[in-house]
């Protein structure tokens, strides 16, 4: 399979992947609507970021390891689903404030990039049906003899379709008129996705993959 060739596949797979909703989507508009753009923005570079773990251990044919081992599944869903949980519960745990403006302003510039990439970054690095998808799409697009710097390119093109698509999401949430309606909810914002986090907390570890 010829380079171009591979690009068309992985960003006709890659891009319904991405826009399927899960754990990453909940979180980046549950980033943007309470941190505001920028931690959005920083979300979504965490999660591309995320994707250089699960096609590293690609590569190098480990995700086929992985994808077939119970006990390395059940230890990434655990994680994965714990990590969820703990995100759940902060939310959950969100308070109404006695001025919401002055605090959403405080907040948007008290909250660290850092950390919006790190949240992101561990997110999506901790999703227990990557190793499974990596191995159905690399299968596809991959072969023994194929150069390093093929892989290298098709894992970067997946990283910046990721991004694209939850930049995309971050700025439809950014705009006025959006964002207006959901700042009206205030702190119900940041119970609501909290408990959208553990519900997906718990299909993570309940489901059977």
């Amino acid at each position: 399979m010829d380079l171009f060739q591979g690009l068309l596949i992985i960003t006709t797979v890659h891009l319904l992947a991405a826009a399927s909703p899960g754990p990453d989507f909940v979180l980046v508009s549950q980033q943007t609507l309470t941190h505001g753009k920028k931690a959005g923005l920083m979300c979504s570079i965490g999660i591309a970021l995320g994707l250089s773990i699960h096609i590293t251990y690609s590569a190098f044919g480990l995700a086929a390891v992985i994808a077939n081992s119970e006990t390395a599944l059940w230890v990434i869903k655990i994680l994965g689903g714990g990590y969820l949980f703990y995100l759940g519960y902060k939310g959950l745990r969100a308070k109404p404030s006695l001025n919401d403006n002055t605090s959403a302003e405080v907040e948007i510039k008290k909250y660290s990039a850092k950390k919006s990439i790190a949240v992101g970054f561990i997110c999506n690095a901790l999703n227990p049906k990557a190793p499974i998808y990596f191995v159905a799409l690399f299968t596809v697009v991959l072969s023994p003899n194929m150069p390093l710097y093929q892989i290298a390119i098709y894992g970067l093109w997946m990283m910046i379709i990721q991004l694209a698509w939850f930049s995309t999401v971050v700025f439809l949430l950014s705009r006025p008129a959006v964002n207006a309606k959901f700042k009206l909810m205030g702190y119900w914002i940041d119970r609501i996705f909290g408990g959208l986090m553990i519900a997906l907390g718990l299909k993570v570890i309940l489901t059977k993959i």
